[in-house]
């Protein structure tokens, strides 16, 4: 593992949300805008046999010689999250083309599986990658993901091994959940009890559209005596997902399981004070011992904040980190700075 000192340095946040859980609510309502990114494309990925997922799907004029970033979303978020439109932007400015995934069932798209999302599913967006370069014939792919969607995609970058095809060229994991059990452990005490009910209040509702859809396949009686996520992995996810529990269904699925077998350039980027990621997390051997991992721990930031007192599109300080990490592991992208051609749009964020 390499350490990224300088990047750790210099996110200053702003003054009023050094408190974790106040940049954490605020980066999930601040308002934003996104003039640099145009209309996406929506397009079906078959993930396995009667299981699509979508990606929201932005080119460029001539994509063929231009990196894709494919982009992967939390619990209970969408291609629409703000964190997933702010970084596509950038991307996209910097000239990559960006795909927008919503994990099954998210973003409005339960009809386009018979089965639930969850944690383990990193052949999802390992099939994405693969067609797109069979199909698309693309030349360079990254993938980048966000909490639950960091830990899939860490946990695909470990299951690749070396076996990555030469097309993959990295991958980023932003506050990844990368163990599962000490997420829902997290989430059970008092200080974090907010986020829980959140989770726990937002699953559930889906829960109850998707066996509206396939009320055959999904009877959901005893949800309403689940008050946390464990309960909910125990009862729901791990019934209906082929694990014996809540346990089997976390050391199973957890990243960092498998994050010593990373051989892509891969960048992991957390802070100290997420309030349910627990830095501790991140001192197993798998990755602090494993060279093609860089660690960047910033002492601020909650979880997937990292709101800067900076302006314009500095502002949100991880998603042009993200893209700053896969300009430089790119072989094809020209090597020019996105910053100062979205900062020069003085209406990309309000608040």
């Amino acid at each position: 593992m390499t350490s990224d000192n300088d990047s750790q340095n210099d996110f200053v946040p702003l003054r009023w949300l050094r408190n974790p859980h106040l940049m954490t609510i605020a980066a999930a309502f601040w308002r934003r805008r996104f003039p640099g990114l145009p209309k996406g494309t929506p397009r079906n990925f078959e993930v396995e046999p009667g299981s699509r997922i979508q990606g929201i799907c932005h080119w460029q004029p001539d994509a063929s010689v231009h990196p894709v970033l494919v982009l992967l979303h939390g619990l209970e978020g969408s291609a629409d999250s703000g964190y997933m439109l702010g970084t596509a932007e950038k991307a996209y400015v910097a000239g990559f083309n960006v795909i927008r995934l919503n994990q099954r069932n998210c973003g409005g798209t339960e009809s386009l599986t018979p089965t639930l999302y969850h944690s383990g599913l990193s052949g999802d967006i390992r099939a994405v990658l693969l067609e797109l370069i069979a199909v698309d014939r693309v030349q360079e792919v990254f993938a980048a993901g966000f909490s639950m969607g960091g830990n899939l995609v860490l946990k695909m970058a470990g299951e690749f091994g070396g076996a990555a095809p030469p097309e993959i060229a990295g991958f980023v994991a932003v506050a990844p959940a990368a163990s599962l059990a000490a997420c829902a452990d997290a989430l059970a005490e008092p200080p974090d009890l907010i986020y829980e009910y959140h989770f726990v209040a937002r699953l559930k509702r889906r829960m109850r559209r998707k066996a509206s859809l396939f009320p055959n396949l999904y009877p959901i009686d005893g949800m309403r005596n689940i008050r946390s996520v464990r309960a909910f992995d125990d009862v729901i996810t791990a019934r209906f997902s082929g694990f014996t529990n809540a346990d089997d269904y976390y050391a199973r699925s957890s990243a960092i399981r498998v994050a010593a077998r990373i051989r892509r350039p891969t960048l992991i980027l957390t802070s100290k004070d997420d309030p349910f990621v627990r830095f501790a997390t991140f001192a197993d051997p798998a990755i602090r011992e494993n060279p093609n991992i860089t660690f960047v721990a910033t002492r601020y930031g909650g979880h997937c904040g990292f709101i800067s007192r900076d302006v314009g599109a500095s502002r949100f300080w991880a998603e042009g980190k993200i893209v700053e990490f896969c300009e430089r592991m790119s072989k094809i992208l020209p090597k020019e700075k996105w910053a100062p051609r979205v900062a020069q749009r003085p209406d990309a964020q309000t608040k």
